[in-house]
């Protein structure tokens, strides 16, 4: 198996919102890229989008502006799958569907070399069912990222049950390397452990607005303006120990079982569903993303994770 020090070629499948941020990361970071996908209009979408995302970036003093010609000149699209022939390192990112997963881990783990490693950026799927058409999946794992990755520096690395030891730590070590925050994951848990924290919150969340508790708005500000804001630096261990372990025992021997345990999809989440309000993708959802709102909105959140980012990893630059 190729080392992450080895690692010069990679290969991304997908051409998508990932697709695009996985990019410009490796490339970034010296990497020679090449963003595959079955479309040609997928990656004339994606070309169109990477020098405004580097350039945004710049403006943020991620890095110099004078930098992104040569960025971009380290990556290259096609739809042609002899891009994998050579591949160092393979990172998949394509439609959230085990039958599409296993149709293309069975072509394309047959055309990598046996020495190449191989990820896929599912965001729940199993790693290990996925892995099943995976021709010698030793050499695969699980690389889940956040969106906007090129923004949000976990990188979750998740072990199959077939995942060599070895595949794990490279793939850790090179999230290390262009300066991700990776963690690992065992035994391939639903939604790994980012997605049980997530939907915990969202359950809750919805339970308090069902309830009255609090209006859409005002349990975003909680979060936001309160524990948002604490956990950007610390975890919930954390906060327990500094917090008092003894108050946390307390707390938790009647707050437990007042918290919403039910399962399915919460049905305020259910109700907007059926309402057709996606969010920004349509114009609406549980905010109003008419007009140029949506633009605005990504635009916002985009500026403040980069501020957000320079404040939390300061050092990155002497790293």
């Amino acid at each position: 198996m190729i080392s992450c020090e080895q690692i010069r070629k990679v290969v991304l499948a997908g051409s998508g919102v990932m697709g695009i941020s996985f990019a410009q990361i490796f490339a970034r970071n010296g990497y020679e890229v090449t963003l595959y996908d079955i479309a040609e209009e997928a990656l004339a979408r994606a070309q169109a989008q990477l020098r405004p995302g580097l350039e945004t970036q710049a403006e943020q003093g991620m890095f110099a502006a004078k930098e992104i010609d040569e960025i971009l000149g380290r990556i290259q699209t096609t739809t042609d799958k002899g891009c994998f022939a050579d591949a160092d390192f393979v990172l998949e990112a394509i439609v959230e569907r085990m039958d599409i997963k296993h149709s293309f881990w069975s072509e394309v783990s047959a055309l990598v070399r046996p020495d190449a490693i191989l990820a896929t950026n599912t965001s729940g799927l199993s790693v290990t069912e996925i892995a099943q058409a995976v021709k010698d999946p030793s050499r695969f794992a699980g690389m889940h990222w956040v969106n906007p990755p090129h923004l949000v520096p976990l990188v979750e690395v998740i072990a199959g049950e077939k995942s060599d030891e070895q595949t794990v730590n490279e793939i850790f070590a090179l999230a290390e390397k262009i300066h991700q925050k990776p963690v690992r994951v065992f035994k391939d848990p639903t939604g790994f452990i980012l997605n049980r924290l997530q939907y915990a919150v969202i359950r809750e969340a919805c339970h308090c607005v069902q309830e009255g508790y609090a209006s859409v708005e005002d349990v975003d500000n909680v979060m936001k303006y309160g524990l948002g804001m604490r956990y950007a630096c610390i975890g919930p261990f954390e906060t327990m120990d500094l917090g008092n372990l003894g108050t946390f025992y307390h707390v938790s021997s009647y707050m437990m079982d007042s918290l919403c345990n039910d399962g399915g999809v919460p049905a305020l989440i259910q109700q907007m569903h059926d309402e057709g309000k996606l969010g920004v993708v349509n114009g609406a959802g549980f905010y109003d993303y008419s007009g140029d709102k949506a633009a605005e909105a990504v635009k916002r959140r985009d500026t403040l994770f980069l501020q957000l980012a320079k404040i939390l990893f300061a050092d990155k630059k002497e790293q």
